[in-house]
């Protein structure tokens, strides 16, 4: 048996996932600002994510849904095989690596859909702020209409922000297990899945 190295991810899959790991970061350390480099890093989020999905129908080998997302009973087989210290050995993620892929995708579109329907209600900005029409009213009815309207937006601020304030820390817990994966991974593999993922290579035993 030998080992050598073989190229598993491409500069596309890399590019994304160490800016993705940078915006977030930026977004998360921002978010109490609620400044303008919070909001745009969000968009960027949105259309890594958006780039994430596409390239997982298109992209190389290893960058597609189709070799890592394996059935729950595959899962469930690989997690057992962990207890034994000989895993088998996948060159792409593994079945509990996709897994997570699929998860975190979920919940950063969460975030980032909830950060946009924030912003639109609150600030009446974004892609999702809604257009409203101009109409001539009573006088009297006026106060109470703007009363309701603002009853109604300050309901829908609080939502949004419980809801964003919700998906950010469901987030904050998958990249906790995603960490803790890549460390168990490494050690039972023999090799750095960090470097990996910067050099695009993985050593492949034979």
């Amino acid at each position: 048996m030998h080992n050598h190295t073989i190229k598993v991810w491409d500069i596309a899959v890399r590019i994304f996932h160490w800016s993705l790991v940078i915006c977030f970061a930026i977004a998360y350390f921002t978010g109490d600002e609620e400044s303008i480099i919070h909001i745009y890093s969000g968009y960027v989020i949105l259309a890594l994510i958006s780039f994430r999905v596409l390239w997982g129908f298109i992209g190389s080998q290893h960058a597609r849904f189709k070799d890592f997302v394996y059935s729950p009973k595959q899962v469930i087989h690989y997690a057992k095989s962990l207890f034994s210290k000989k895993p088998k050995h996948f060159l792409g993620h593994n079945p509990l690596g996709g897994y997570m892929v699929i998860a975190l995708l979920v919940s950063l579109f969460a975030v980032t859909l909830s950060g946009l329907k924030l912003y639109a209600v609150d600030e009446g900005k974004g892609p999702l702020a809604r257009t409203y029409q101009v109409q001539v009213i009573a006088k009297a009815h006026a106060d109470e209409e703007e009363e309701k309207a603002g009853s109604q937006k300050e309901s829908d601020k609080e939502f949004w922000e419980e809801t964003h304030e919700i998906t950010v820390n469901i987030t904050l817990f998958l990249i906790a297990l995603h960490i803790l994966g890549i460390a168990i991974s490494s050690r039972l593999e023999g090799q750095n899945l960090v470097k990996a993922m910067v050099t695009g290579k993985k050593t492949n035993s034979e």
